[in-house]
């Protein structure tokens, strides 16, 4: 199964972790990474390496991050880049995709990261009140 990382500047991946546990329950190999105000990318290294340590070594690693280019996304991009056949990172992170993830990281790595960046760009959709309709 793969372990899933939820990182964020300030508080969004815990909320988001704990939104997604309200509806799916509590998921194993979950951990989420806070990037604060005053740390700097060294205190994101070593959040990153704690979260790492806590999931299996054999496990697969998704790492559903809040903003390209951030830094959050700038650490977990190392990470990512010295183990690519088992790290993988997702940008624009949101609950829907964290509950999507929960329910398809028993395939393969590669897989999930298809699935969930097709979902993702599909679950972004306006409301009209006047015609009834959803955007596409």
């Amino acid at each position: 199964m793969i372990a899933i990382v939820i990182a964020s500047h300030g508080n969004l991946a815990k909320g988001l972790l704990q939104s997604a546990t309200m509806i799916f329950g509590k998921q194993t190999n979950i951990a989420t990474v806070t990037f604060e105000e005053k740390e700097t990318p060294d205190d994101l290294i070593i959040k990153f390496q704690t979260a790492l340590s806590k999931f299996d070594s054999a496990d697969a690693v998704l790492f559903l991050v809040d903003l390209w280019g951030g830094s959050p996304f700038t650490v977990a991009s190392h990470f990512v880049s010295q183990q690519p056949e088992q790290m993988a990172m997702i940008t624009g992170v949101n609950l829907p995709i964290v509950m999507d993830a929960f329910t398809i990281r028993d395939q393969p790595l590669d897989k999930v990261v298809d699935h969930l960046e097709k979902s993702g760009q599909k679950g972004i959709r306006h409301f009209e009140p006047e015609t009834g309709h959803k955007g596409a």
